[in-house]
């Protein structure tokens, strides 16, 4: 019965969709606010209604209706009740489901807000934010119905998964499903794809906004900016906090000691990060100057179709990936909406390029436009070398009918340089002036970042006989940090001497003042740590390998790992466990127990090797059992990775989520030390006049 109610609303909701986004369509050719309004109610109606089918979703997983052959594809009666929620997400039929939610929840908040201020945009707004929920909408009703039913026809051997009951048939419940992928029940991909789809969704907004002022001339002006800068940040931080919850599944569950394999999956997601970020820079030169408009209107495009793009990879199986779904027939709905998207987007601002001219020129090159022009331009080309990458495959099997592989040394060749670049750009930014800046000038303020690094340095490559590319990656990370902490020492010791503030309330007052400035360099401090943890990662991660009896041991650098026994024992969610007791002891010293394992799912048939893991600022070290004796359990095959700087990959994202919420929060006045808020100046709604806008 609740299945039922589920469905009928999510029927509903396609058709109340659909016809919010024809009604603001002729609402805005007619300027009727009339229907204008209707538009905007009907999109308010399509959260509830999602959050029906949703609710009749996760009711069906909690009590374990298998009748539901999306239930039975992704839970099972050994699952946790926790589990079977986070199964939502889970399995393909779900997850488009759960992406049109998450879409129409963003345009709901988006329809609620005072709008009178965007009149003008706003039914274009409905028309594309619609638009994308009626389509994702449509996947989940016509194409991926998680309210689809098991049946048997009496006489065939296969069970039949429909919506609507074949002739003769008869509904099927099996005694019990086949369980979520192992390897999704871990707290990174459990938090991963909801991070990612709030990330993915929430560009939709900004780039609703960008084409509604692209169709209303509006565009010349950055009202579209500001009133969708906050949007943008949410969902910036959200595909960030995704990656680094994928990173840290990968870590953790698939067992090779790293946490970035240049995967497709792992490229889709990364191709809309790298515009957005783009698109993050380019509108403060658009703000600030009124320059780089085509620029700032061109990334949110490709953010808004890169987004697509990477639900369409991993929703539709068609490049093969241990992230990825099976292959479905998602995948030629998707590749016709993003072309029709996509190119329609480029129509129409080719239709306003006379309009999009700049206020201001480029004075110098040597300025702070200029600097984020160039970094524009390194964030596109590294956009073009991961996506050429990500779909050689495809494309290979297109023309010559086999599929060619793209390994992670052509990504490492292709990005490795220009990201180097991107992060020199990061330690000169804050240095370079607006408009002009005189060279002499430049090179005085870089002297002193730019010695302290090159003493670190090369203090760093005498401790440690380092590949020259990690020497130069290290004098980068150290330029930008010794760079943006004199940004806020010089900030800070302004104030200590005209306000006459301690330090740590001259760093408070200073952030709360500028928090979009310094919320900025404290990203950049996230990101720099980061750095640090890829450098360490890719030039000094150690490993060896052995098969150990009872009693023996096997060393690495200062460590060594002694095996002391294994057993075997049941487990819960349908799990058979094989785990080896170690010991871990550095220069004899015991430092702690170790127990990796490897965990066997019964009903799906699928290992999954579980290592032990000892954290230290410095460095992990990760200890896999790759093996064992099955007669006796007396002996194991290890393998041990040293990897050094990894925990300042995780670090760094943290620092990188402090300093986006820093820069998305709104301050409360701009009097240093008043906290009334003023009501702000209220627009009436343009006079209908017989209905009209």
């Amino acid at each position: 019965m609740i299945a039922n109610i589920g469905l009928i609303a999510l029927f509903i909701a396609v058709v109340v969709a659909v016809y919010s986004t024809l009604a603001a369509v002729y609402g805005a050719r007619r300027r009727s606010l009339a229907w204008v309004l209707s538009a905007r109610n009907a999109g308010l109606a399509v959260f509830p209604l999602l959050t029906l089918s949703v609710g009749a979703i996760v009711y069906a997983l909690m009590v374990k209706d298998f009748s539901l052959a999306y239930v039975a594809d992704v839970s099972s009666h050994a699952m946790s009740s926790f589990l079977r929620v986070t199964a939502l997400w889970g399995g393909q039929q779900g997850s488009i489901l759960f992406w049109a939610w998450l879409m129409a929840g963003f345009v709901a908040v988006v329809l609620l807000r005072k709008w009178d201020e965007d009149i003008e945009l706003m039914p274009y707004v409905i028309v594309v934010t619609m638009l994308t929920t009626a389509f994702f909408v449509g996947l989940a009703l016509f194409i991926t119905n998680p309210f689809a039913r098991l049946w048997h026809v009496p006489g065939a051997a296969d069970v039949i998964v429909s919506v609507i009951p074949p002739t003769t048939a008869m509904a099927y419940t099996p005694p019990d499903g086949q369980g979520l992928n192992p390897l999704l029940r871990h707290f990174g991909m459990i938090g991963h794809p909801p991070t990612t789809y709030l990330g993915f969704t929430g560009f939709v907004i900004p780039f609703a906004f960008a084409i509604a002022a692209l169709i209303t001339g509006e565009a010349q002006k950055d009202r579209w900016i500001r009133t969708t800068r906050r949007w943008t940040l949410f969902a910036w931080i959200f595909l960030s906090i995704g990656l680094v919850l994928g990173g840290r599944w990968a870590y953790d569950v698939l067992g090779w000691g790293g946490f970035w394999g240049w995967d497709p999956v792992e490229n889709a997601m990364l191709l809309p990060w790298l515009t957005a970020t783009a698109f993050l820079h380019s509108v403060m030169i658009t703000e600030k100057r009124g320059m780089l408009k085509t620029w700032s209107l061109i990334l949110i495009i490709l953010t808004y179709s890169l987004a697509l793009f990477g639900t369409f990879i991993t929703r539709t199986g068609v490049i093969s990936s241990v992230h990825a779904f099976s292959k479905s027939a998602l995948g030629p709905a998707f590749f016709v909406f993003i072309a029709f998207t996509f190119i329609g987007s480029l129509y129409i601002l080719v239709r306003r390029l006379p309009d999009l001219k700049a206020d201001h020129e480029l004075d110098s090159f040597l300025s702070r436009e200029a600097v984020f022009l160039l970094q524009n331009v390194i964030f596109l080309a590294i956009t073009f070398a991961v996506f050429w990458g990500t779909v050689f495959p495809m494309v290979s099997e297109l023309f010559t009918g086999t599929k060619i592989t793209v390994g992670p040394p052509y990504f490492q060749k292709v990005t490795g340089p220009l990201f180097a670049i991107l992060v020199l750009l990061m330690g000169v930014a804050p240095l370079v002036a607006w408009r002009k800046q005189a060279a002499r000038s430049l090179g005085r303020a870089m002297l002193i970042p730019f010695a302290l690094a090159l003493v670190g340095a090369i203090l760093w490559g005498l401790l440690w006989d380092m590949h020259p590319a990690a020497t130069l990656g290290l004098w980068l990370v150290l330029f930008v940090l010794f760079t943006t902490l004199a940004e806020f020492g010089k900030g800070m010791r302004a104030r200590m001497a005209v306000r006459d503030e301690n330090p740590w309330t001259a760093l408070t007052r200073l952030i709360g003042r500028n928090r979009r400035r310094y919320g900025g360099y404290i990203v950049h401090l996230g990101v720099v740590m980061m750095a640090l943890g890829i450098i360490g990662d890719a030039y000094f991660k150690q490993e060896t390998q052995g098969a150990l009896a009872v009693g023996e041991t096997l060393a690495i650098n200062d460590y060594t790992l002694r095996f002391d026994g294994l057993r075997q024992y049941p487990g819960s969610d349908g799990r058979d466990i094989v785990e080896a007791s170690a010991t871990l002891l550095r220069d004899g010293e015991v430092i702690r127990e170790m127990r990796p394992r490897r965990d066997f799912f019964v009903v799906q048939q699928q290992p999954v090797t579980v290592p032990a893991v000892y954290s230290t600022p410095g460095a992990d070290i990760y200890v896999l059992m790759v093996g064992w004796e099955e007669i006796g359990l007396r002996s194991s095959t290890f393998k041990i990775y040293v990897n050094p700087l990894i925990n300042w990959m995780w670090i760094g994202g943290f620092m990188l989520i402090i300093g986006t919420v820093i820069a998305a929060w709104k301050p409360l006045t701009s009097q240093e030390n008043s906290y009334t808020l003023k009501p702000a100046p209220v627009k009436t709604l343009p006079a209908m006049g017989g209905g009209s806008l």
